[in-house]
């Protein structure tokens, strides 16, 4: 089954939806706009049911097949917001918004499964009941979590949940999953250094932060190198080195550390927090000052299930012809989330050669919409035959 004939047809409109999302991007849970937009279009199609405000701001369309004797009840999650990046594509549909842009590409998520529900409620050539979720707040403010604690999942009777990224450099529409962990666990720190201030002409006289913020950094290294196994990945990066002087002449009295730690096993996960602990303290005691640490867990690791990465894989290589086996990928996905409230899987369509994800050049590439669309609207149609 190839990329479906109707979303050919439907290809200008759904790029205008897209190119119209870009143009206007929201951060976090500030997503008033575009879900707007998808709550009116949802009730244009002709959805069942469309409800507002789960999760804040997220946006749940029920649509039900020509049949529901099946019982079946599948959800379709994608994300709406977008990054505080300052937009350098050129287009003449960039962000009107500076410093915001749709650099992920969930413009395209969101108009990718718009098209797939107009298609369900015209056909609804399947058995049971399709729930497509349109979901605020994914680049760290974890909104599936929200719309879940929110009651998403019983409130619509979901029992299976899918997912669907973007992803520059796999090929145009072609696709790419792997089962169990996928995406990374990322968790955020920030650590304080405390010292004692003073003149950079008698460094004898301060307890330097500078110097243990510089001992610190390579000596949160060794968590990877020296106490995780070498077969596990885990990647300590410190993003950001803040002190409370900017002058030349001045030691300061403070430095601020900020950054993640990724994880793809639980265990490394507690490994990871345990040894960061215990090394800010020490270091920063053995050089005479103090360290405050604030480590909190965000996502956790994203794991897709073995028979419904099976399923879908299927499905896309139904629509594609091929599904290659992807690879881990260390940055963090809410999505995950969903998949520990219900089973399901998380799927990578190809963005094609282009800018990666979070770059200011990025941008999604509208001929990827036909294989999204027809991604989803199969996945429906062979999870709930009719």
């Amino acid at each position: 089954m190839p990329v479906k004939n109707r979303f050919a047809e439907m290809h200008d409109e759904i790029t205008e939806w897209r190119r119209d999302i870009h143009a206007h991007p929201e951060l976090m849970f500030d997503t008033h706009r575009t879900s707007a937009l998808v709550e009116e279009k949802l009730r244009a199609f002709g959805c069942d049911e469309v409800v507002s405000g789960i999760g804040r701001t997220g946006v749940v369309g029920v649509i039900r097949g020509r049949e529901t004797t099946s019982g079946k009840v599948v959800g379709l999650r994608a994300d709406m917001d977008a990054l505080p990046i300052h937009e350098a594509t050129g287009l003449d549909y960039a962000s009107k918004t500076p410093g915001k842009m749709h650099a992920c590409g969930h413009d395209g998520h969101t108009a990718m499964l718009l098209g797939a529900a107009k298609y369900l409620c015209e056909t609804r050539n399947f058995d049971g009941t399709a729930v497509v979720i349109f979901q605020p707040a994914e680049e760290g403010g974890g909104g599936a979590k929200v719309m879940c604690d929110d009651g998403l999942m019983d409130r619509f009777g979901i029992q299976e949940v899918y997912g669907m990224h973007n992803w520059p450099g796999v090929p145009l529409g072609q696709f790419a999953i792997r089962p169990g962990p996928f995406f990374a666990a990322t968790d955020m720190f920030e650590v304080t250094l405390n010292g004692r201030g003073g003149h950079a002409a008698k460094p004898h006289e301060t307890i330097d932060p500078i110097v243990m913020a510089s001992q610190m950094v390579m000596a949160l290294q060794t968590i990877s190198s020296r106490n995780a196994d070498p077969t596990e990945q885990i990647v300590v990066s410190v993003t950001s080195i803040d002190s409370s002087s900017t002058a030349f002449n001045v030691i300061p009295q403070s430095v601020l550390l900020k950054g993640t730690v990724r994880t793809l096993n639980p265990e490394i996960r507690d490994l990871a927090e345990t040894r960061f602990a215990a090394i800010c303290a020490h270091t920063a005691q053995a050089m005479g000052g103090t360290a405050e640490v604030r480590y909190d867990r965000n996502y956790p690791v994203m794991v897709n299930h073995p028979a419904q990465t099976e399923f879908v894989a299927d499905v896309a290589r139904r629509v594609s012809g091929d599904c290659a086996a992807a690879p881990l990928v260390m940055g963090g996905e809410d999505f995950a989330y969903m998949l520990e409230e219900r089973p399901g899987a998380y799927i990578l369509v190809g963005n094609g050669d282009t800018a990666m994800v979070h770059n200011p050049e990025y941008n999604f590439s509208d001929a990827a919409i036909p294989a999204g669309c027809s991604w989803w609207a199969e996945l429906v149609e062979q999870r709930m035959p009719v």
